[in-house]
C-alpha cells in the first residue's frame, strides 16, 4: 500500500520477533498510527475493536495471536485456550477460523520449546499467500474491468468506467493491495481510466474513512456519497458496475459482507448493473450450503449507531451522539447476498460463476 510515499504493509513482525505491528485502523482517516500487539490479548482486543478488520487481515492477525500466546506458554491447553480466545472476537469472518486452524495444526506436534517460531513462520506464509492472492484478484478483476470498458457505448468511449464500492475491502482489509479494491488499483496503475463511488458505509463508515483514505493515497479518482444514494445512481446510468468483498462465502456462492451489500445487489439486479464479489479462496467456506441459514451475524455495539466518530473543531478526535438517548439501537454487522445476484467472483484463479458447480470448477 501507498501511504505518502511510503510502501507498507498492514501487519508486520516487530524486528525483535516478540510483538507484532499493526496499522490503528480506527483512527484513520484522520491519524495515521501504529500499535505494537505484544501478547494474546492485545491481539484479541485488536482485532474485537477493529483496530485491524478485514477477514484476510483478521486471520492473519490470529495467527500472530497463536505466535504471542506461545511465547508465553507454549502448553497445549495455552493453544487450544488461545484459539478458543482468538476465534470469539469475529465470529462471521471464516478466515480467522481458517488461519488459527492452519496455525494450530501445523505446531501441535511439536515440542514446546518449537512452537512459538513455527507458528511464526505460519502467519507469516499466511500473510504472503494472501498479498499474492490478493494481486491475483487484481490482476483477474483489471482483465473484466477491460472488457467492460471497451464496451461503453460510443459516446462514452474513452471516458472513466464508473464503479460503486462498499465498505472496505481494499489495502486495510488484507496485508495488500485488497480484494475488491485489487483491480481498480491494477486499471490505475495501467492507465484505464476509473472513477469510483465510494459507499460512506454506516454505522462504522469504512468506505468514508478508510477506503476513500486509501484512493486518496493512490491519486485514484473517487466521490463518496450516502449509502441510499447508489440505486439512484444505478437508475441514472451512472454505475457500470459495482464491486465489493466479503467476509464469508459458502460453497453454492451466497455471500456475507458489510451490512447494505445485499441492498445494493439488489439495485443492481433491477438496474442490469454487474454485480462482482472479490475474494481469495480461504474466503470460501465449503462446509456451509445456505448463507441465509448458516452463516453466523455478528451484532455489534449500539453504541456504533447511535454515535459517529470525527475530527472536532481543535482537530481531535471527538464522539457524538446521533439520537435520542432512549432509543435503542441494533446493529447486525452483516448480512447476506444470495448468489442468484452475483454476476460472478472473482477468485486469485480467475472468475466463477457464483454457484458450487462454478467454484469447484477453479477449486476441484
Amino acid at each position: 500500500m501507498n501511504i505518502d510515499g511510503r510502501p507498507w504493509r498492514t501487519i508486520w513482525l516487530e524486528p525483535d520477533g516478540r510483538a507484532v505491528g499493526v496499522i490503528d485502523q480506527t483512527r484513520l482517516p484522520h491519524a495515521f498510527e501504529t500499535r505494537r500487539l505484544d501478547s494474546l490479548e492485545t491481539a484479541a482486543a485488536a482485532i474485537r475493536t477493529m483496530v485491524v478488520r478485514g477477514a484476510p487481515l483478521i486471520g492473519v492477525t490470529g495467527a500472530y495471536g497463536l505466535m504471542l500466546a506461545l511465547q508465553a506458554d507454549p502448553s497445549d491447553d495455552a493453544l487450544v485456550a488461545a484459539e478458543a480466545t482468538l476465534l470469539a472476537t469475529r465470529p462471521t469472518a471464516v478466515n480467522l477460523a481458517w488461519a488459527l486452524e492452519r496455525t494450530r495444526r501445523r505446531v501441535q506436534a511439536l515440542p514446546p520449546g518449537e512452537r512459538a517460531a513455527a507458528a511464526a513462520a505460519e502467519a507469516a506464509a499466511i500473510a504472503d499467500e494472501d498479498v499474492a492472492m490478493c494481486e491475483a484478484i487484481g490482476d483477474h478483476g483489471l482483465a473484466e474491468f477491460r472488457r467492460l470498458h471497451g464496451a461503453l457505448p460510443p459516446g462514452r468511449r474513452g471516458q472513466p468506467l464508473q464503479v460503486l464500492t462498499h465498505c472496505n475491502a481494499g489495502w486495510l482489509a488484507t496485508v495488500d493491495w485488497g480484494t475488491a479494491l485489487a483491480p481498480i488499483y491494477k486499471a490505475h496503475r495501467a492507465g484505464l481510466p476509473v472513477h469510483v463511488w465510494v459507499d460512506e458505509t454506516r454505522p462504522r463508515n469504512q468506505g468514508a474513512s478508510l477506503t476513500a483514505y486509501e484512493l486518496g493515497r493512490e491519486g485514484v479518482p473517487h466521490t463518496v456519497i450516502v449509502d441510499n444514494a447508489g440505486g439512484h445512481l444505478m437508475q441514472h446510468g451512472q454505475v457500470d458496475a459495482v464491486i465489493v468483498g466479503t467476509d464469508r462465502t459458502t460453497r453454492r456462492g451466497d455471500v456475507c459482507n458489510k451490512i447494505g451489500t445485499y441492498l445494493k445487489a439488489l439495485a443492481a439486479h433491477d438496474n442490469g448493473v454487474p454485480f462482482y464479489v472479490a475474494l481469495p479462496s480461504s474466503t470460501i467456506d465449503w462446509t456451509l450450503e445456505d448463507g441465509l441459514a448458516e452463516i453466523p451475524i455478528e451484532a455489534r455495539a449500539a453504541e456504533e449507531v447511535t454515535h459517529i466518530q470525527g475530527t472536532g473543531a481543535a482537530g481531535d478526535l471527538v464522539s457524538v451522539r446521533l439520537t435520542p438517548g432512549p432509543s435503542p439501537a441494533f446493529n447486525p454487522a452483516f448480512d447476506v447476498t444470495p448468489a442468484r445476484l452475483v454476476t460472478a467472483l472473482i477468485t486469485e484463479r480467475g472468475l466463477a460463476a457464483a454457484s458450487e458447480e462454478g467454484l469447484r470448477r477453479l477449486y476441484g
